[in-house]
């Protein structure tokens, strides 16, 4: 365990929540974070949340969603143990997945929201609202966006 005046105590690395939406972002995510986190000997929360849709059906079941969610882990969890960074997964759900992700990084006290971004083009994110625009908006804690590639 660090000592109090450690790097990782001070970090943004220290305690990140990293939201991941499916395998493939997982490992684009990873590849550029945890160089990062492993730098300061932090540890990562690595979630996942399952959009509900609030009185509509879902488009997919909750056992089709958290298989998704066990997909991206399993590649989060081989990349991080070969980084050697100690990292936890939680499968959070909700009807806003930025106020969702907002939330568990308040829970968890997290040091900073860590991210790549997914992409998509501007209209997709005009019609259906930007996940990335909405957690540094809103963000009670830093936010660190990372390029797409190290």
């Amino acid at each position: 365990m660090p000592d109090s005046n450690s790097a990782a105590d001070t970090s943004l690395f220290a305690r990140p929540v990293v939201p991941v939406a499916g395998d493939d972002d997982a490992e684009k995510t990873a590849r550029v974070a945890l160089p990062r986190i492993a730098a300061v000997g932090g540890e990562m929360l690595a979630l996942h949340v399952v959009e509900k849709a609030g009185g509509a059906p879902d488009k997919a079941s909750v056992e089709q969603r958290e298989e998704h969610a066990s997909e991206a882990f399993a590649v989060i969890e081989e990349l991080a143990a070969e980084a050697g960074v100690d990292v936890r997964t939680r499968v959070a759900y909700g009807t806003n997945v930025a106020a969702t992700i907002l939330d568990v990084a308040r829970e968890e006290d997290a040091s900073a929201i860590v991210f790549s971004p997914r992409g998509g083009s501007k209209w997709a994110k005009l019609l259906t609202g930007d996940v990335s625009d909405s957690l540094v908006e809103d963000a009670d804690r830093p936010v660190v966006v990372l390029p797409t590639s190290n």
